[in-house]
């Protein structure tokens, strides 16, 4: 067992029921929207009805001229003329989702303009990101005349002087941060260069190829309007760029937005054939139309995750032959390959979550070391960033995951070199720059790079257990010697008369969510737990929550209810996504947890209970003002041990033998017989002390106790209770 870690929690507005801020109430009243919709609108940036309605209409958001980007004319130009020669063209991606969708639509419009068109995405496994000589090499030999990226080659420097050397043509699009020196190319179109005017850079490389189609449709059409020919364009391709940039998690304002928003209703509305399949496959309902709201939620959850899987543990030109699919029945075909593929990626992140929190218990040291950093040689390195992803969020704190599976070097050899580099994965949390953090420990790695909360490494095993003290050193001063607490922001207070079915509805106003504009996170102080049951094998949590006239189910996913340590008749605060349930074409309101808490009364009465018990245990305790009943409260009588003793050996039975403190005070309410922290803590000790049941405790700071049955012939004397004596004599001291 173990418990979440605690998170920090941040509100950005919060106002009172019957006061809320003027504004709120002002354009409440002139939009006819319910007061946490304006917050929100509020929290964005808008500052009056006016601003509201333009965000909610995207009245503000446009297009920008495609030739405003440095190079955009020189490489679209080019391109159509190379196209219309007939000779070879060879568009080099990226394996995930932005990678993929750049491919597809890039060749989807060369092969409708008539040009020979190939592509070439890399092994993840076997070449790595990026361009690799090899690669370059093979594509020449097979009479490619020019190369088109997308998505990568900023960084290709080496690799552009090989193509000019073999007689190709190099033409660079991209959206990743440029270094100092561009690679040398015929055209390099990417909006972060220095000297590129384009006002919005944070296109994703999918945004960037779709910016391109625009030129040259602008270019190869005349007879067309400038907007006529982007319209075209958007008509087509419009549904790919939308999820290459949710995928990629680009930031959802400027073009970005509009680019999201339209692609999601076609989508949802009309969508292409390859994508009709893969919805559908997603449910695994292959005979009727998929209707699932189609939200940047569900295109992170559910179609990226299956489209990155093939690039994962298989080949992304899976992903690209569905994209280009023309033909229904392979299209289903291929969208089942990939959820198959998806179900493989799963099983395999499930096998290295479970390995990796064995390792976590086993190995690290919670009190010194802020820094997770695990290897194994068996764990996918496909998969790591996933499994790292999930343990930061888990624990609260930076995590590595180092792979040294030996996946070679893509020609079918596995050398000794090979297996002696790991490549790891890691995520972090708002303290700590993992980007900085390696850049501390460079001369321990073969390369590293990535972002501030995300980034990957290689790494030679001999220098494995430097690195683990070289950056934890680093990170011990990000935290200022504290233990790393990750933080969680609210938008604003909720109260039960703000949930509502129209309060839910008017959220999807606000779509896209994504960076910049998120999913709206909502807190409510004070809720009943009425009931407590485990889902989904016990991986998950269903809890109904009352406060005053509302009754709501709340879904905890990814925390069984041991993990939450959280029963019926407490009282705590929620931090949640208000959601919509449509089941069995049923709808009805619930909370998608993100967080919980003691409220504060029942929080600041268990700690007043702790600091009681360690006061007692220090000896500092003054028990002059106890009243006898105070007294009995707090020192357990032979009843008190057979009650715990009886409950726990029946749990044993049962094969439940791990409790925290706060379960066996709650089961034994449930049973009849109500027991106060101090004294079910003194108890657990006695049991310990006198070989009653085995007690070993296995988490410290969140005091859980695994038990074990001992055969004990005879009654127990708790007279010979060492601790129990001095309980009584710190208590009837004065």
């Amino acid at each position: 067992m173990s418990l979440r870690k605690p998170r920090k929690w941040l509100v950005k507005a919060s106002h009172s029921e019957t006061e809320k801020s003027a504004q709120v109430e002002k354009i409440t009243k002139e939009l006819g929207l319910c007061a946490p919709t304006v917050q929100l609108l509020l929290n964005r940036g808008c500052t009056d009805a006016v601003s509201c309605i333009d965000f909610l209409e995207k009245k503000t958001e446009q297009l920008h001229d495609p030739f405003l980007m440095k190079d955009m004319k020189k490489a679209a130009e080019h391109i159509l003329e190379v196209a219309k020669a007939g000779k070879r063209i060879v568009i080099y991606g990226d394996y995930d989702v932005d990678g993929v969708t750049s491919v597809s639509i890039l060749y989807m419009y060369l092969e409708s303009i008539g040009a020979d068109v190939g592509f070439y995405i890399p092994s993840r496994l076997g070449e790595g990101y990026g361009m690799s000589n090899d690669s370059l090499c093979k594509l020449h030999a097979e009479g490619c005349s020019m190369i088109i990226t997308v998505d990568t080659g900023i960084t290709a420097t080496e690799e552009a002087k090989l193509i000019l050397s073999l007689g190709m043509e190099l033409i660079i699009t991209d959206h990743h941060e440029c270094y100092a020196d561009v690679p040398e190319a015929y055209a390099v179109v990417n909006p972060k260069q220095q000297d590129c005017p384009y006002p919005f850079k944070e296109l994703a490389g999918v945004g960037v190829v779709f910016k391109l189609l625009c030129a040259m449709e602008i270019l190869n059409s005349p007879d067309l309007s400038t907007l006529e020919a982007v319209k075209m364009v958007a008509d087509k391709y419009i549904d790919l760029v939308a999820i290459g940039t949710v995928a990629d998690v680009m930031p959802l304002r400027d073009e970005n937005r509009l680019i999201v928003s339209k692609g999601l209703h076609t989508v949802e509305t009309a969508p292409r054939i390859s994508l009709e399949a893969l919805l559908n496959a997603s449910v695994g309902d292959n005979k009727s139309t998929h209707k699932h709201k189609i939200t940047s939620g569900y295109i992170g959850y559910t179609i990226a995750p299956r489209v990155n899987a093939a690039g994962r543990i298989r080949s992304a030109s899976i992903a690209v032959d569905l994209f280009l699919s023309k033909d229904p029945v392979k299209a289903r075909e291929l969208a089942e390959e990939l959820c198959e593929i998806n179900k493989e990626r799963q099983i395999e992140e499930n096998k290295i979550i479970e390995q990796a929190f064995a390792k976590i218990n086993a190995e690290h040291d919670f009190e010194h070391d802020p820094v997770i950093v695990l290897a194994d040689e068996s764990w996918h390195h496909g998969i790591i960033g996933i499994v790292a992803s999930k343990i930061t969020e888990k624990y609260s704190r930076p995590c590595i995951l180092i792979s040294f599976d030996d996946v070679g070097d893509g020609s079918g050899e596995i050398t000794n070199e090979d297996s002696d580099i790991g490549k790891g994965s890691g995520r972090s949390i708002k303290g700590m720059n993992l980007v900085d953090a390696l850049t501390h420990c460079s001369d321990l790695l073969l390369k590293y790079g990535g972002h501030e909360l995300a980034a990957g490494l290689s790494i030679e095993r001999g220098k494995l257990e430097d690195f683990k003290q070289r950056i934890n050193d680093f990170a011990r001063g990000c935290f200022d010697s504290e233990q790393p607490v990750a933080s969680l922001e609210a938008e604003c207070e909720l109260y039960p008369s703000d949930v509502s079915m129209q309060q839910a509805i008017e959220l999807y106003g606000l779509e896209p969510y994504g960076v910049s504009n998120p999913v709206p996170v909502f807190v409510m102080y004070g809720m009943k737990v009425a009931h407590v049951s485990s889902v989904g094998g016990g991986k998950h949590t269903k809890l109904t929550l009352t406060k005053d006239h509302l009754v709501i189910t709340a879904m905890y996913f990814r925390y069984s209810p041991a993990e939450l340590d959280v029963y019926e008749n407490d009282v705590i605060d929620v931090m949640f996504n208000l959601d919509i349930n449509d089941y069995q074409n049923t709808k009805s309101l619930q909370y998608i947890v993100k967080d919980i808490r003691l409220a504060k009364e029942q929080a600041e009465y268990e700690e007043s209970e702790l600091e009681l018990y360690r006061s007692i245990n220090d000896g500092v305790f003054d028990p002059s003002g106890l009243s006898q009943r105070d007294v009995e409260s707090i020192i357990p009588q032979r009843s008190d041990f057979a009650a715990i003793y009886n409950l726990l050996k029946k749990e044993l039975r049962m094969d439940h033998d791990t409790f925290s403190i706060r379960a066996l005070c709650k089961l034994l309410t449930q049973n009849g017989v109500p027991n106060r922290y101090v004294k079910v803590k003194y108890i657990i000790r006695v049991f310990q002390e006198l070989n009653i049941l085995g007690v070993d405790e296995i988490d410290p700071e969140a005091e859980i106790y695994k038990f074990k049955y001992i055969y004990v012939k005879n009654k127990a004397d708790l007279d010979k209770s060492n601790i129990l004596r001095k309980l009584k004599s710190s208590l009837f001291s004065k």
